[in-house]
């Protein structure tokens, strides 16, 4: 697991971390902030160590958190009682962060919610209007922020516009669009850039990852999404050699694979497949590797096609016979272009709403 907060050391989580930490510690001195950008650049451990830095009682809350002062170790055994991480309850018991006064965690027989309910918003509420245990104010860190629904939104609007003094909320989001306008419009916000290709590829080199910039580039220069590519063996060599096996209709090839991955794949070669019909470079996958020559008016019935199915992922599907419906429908769109072929064909989604 990817570290999530300033260790002993007094060094952030992910080395391009450091500089906007510091920015945001001289900058920011506003009481809610809205952090965004991918998930894969580290957004969480960003704000976490954020949190961590506003806390510190070696800091003063100025700078970098020391890693060593009673707060900060207090932040990394997750127990600083002015520190609260409010995030959806199966996320959190994945990090194994503890909700303060939390009745159902570690109860196994009921589901975990996948959204930040309006109760927990309501036991935020009460926290913050209560003295802070250390003197140093309070940190609320939601996240994401999209878990929030209409209801627990709704609650945290007087809250997020007029904290109690000395109390910082901070939100962050892969997209601020998918905020309630009244959510964003209370927030400071403040955008977490990709790093830099040549540290991002150092960092992976370090952790064993081959070849690191296929994967930068297969994530959009996103490291540790390229991080979980290489651990669910998705090594640089199998990455290039996936467009070529979806064109010969070669399912095996991501036999296994969660739906919302095999999307994310067929989008990219869907993406760089246009790309090289209309002239220019493929975005995701090295030159050569995405099969050339398709027709552009089945490329884009096949984008079509995988929106709407992306639209519907929640769907219950018979997922063997969805993957086998995506590769056949892939291999088709990648099939090339002659004067002899005919325009789209059904591609077996096509009772799906738009």
């Amino acid at each position: 697991m990817t570290a999530l907060l300033i260790g002993e050391d007094g060094i952030a989580p992910l080395p391009w971390l450091e500089a906007p930490l510091q920015a945001a510690l001289s900058q920011q001195r506003g009481h809610a902030l809205l952090v965004h950008g991918a998930g894969g650049v580290g957004v969480l451990p960003f704000g976490l160590s954020l949190a961590q830095s506003w806390l510190c009682e070696a800091g003063q809350g100025a700078r970098l958190a020391c890693g060593r002062c009673g707060s900060c170790r207090l932040v990394q055994g997750r127990v600083h009682p002015d520190l609260l991480l409010l995030m959806p309850e199966q996320q959190r018991r994945e990090l194994e962060w503890p909700l303060q006064g939390d009745k159902t965690e570690g109860d196994s027989s009921k589901k975990p919610s996948r959204q930040i309910r309006v109760d927990e918003v309501r036991q935020l509420i009460d926290w913050v209007f209560k003295t802070s245990a250390r003197g140093r104010g309070k940190v609320a860190v939601l996240t994401p922020g999209e878990a929030l629904n209409l209801q627990s939104a709704n609650a945290l609007l007087k809250t997020l516009e007029e904290p109690p003094a000395g109390t910082r909320l901070l939100i962050t989001t892969p997209d601020p669009a998918r905020l309630l306008p009244t959510v964003r419009s209370r927030c400071q916000q403040l955008r977490l850039a990709e790093p830099d290709r040549a540290a991002a590829a150092a960092w992976l080199a370090e952790r064993g990852v081959a070849e690191p910039e296929v994967l930068l580039a297969a994530t959009a220069g996103r490291p540790l999404d390229a991080l979980a590519l290489h651990q669910g063996g998705v090594k640089a060599e199998v990455w290039r050699q996936l467009p070529q096996a979806l064109a010969r209709g070669h399912g095996a090839a991501v036999q296994g694979w969660p739906l919302p991955q095999v999307l994310d794949l067929l989008f990219k070669v869907c993406h760089d497949a246009m790309a090289q019909v209309g002239g220019g470079a493929p975005r995701y996958f090295s030159p050569g590797s995405v099969p050339a020559g398709a027709s552009m008016a089945r490329l884009r019935a096949w984008s079509l096609d995988l929106q709407r199915v992306a639209r519907h992922a929640a769907h219950p599907w018979n997922e063997g016979v969805l993957l086998d419906a995506l590769v056949a429908a892939a291999a088709r769109a990648l099939q090339p272009a002659s004067p002899k072929t005919p325009g789209p064909r059904r591609s077996g989604f096509d009772t799906l709403p738009a």
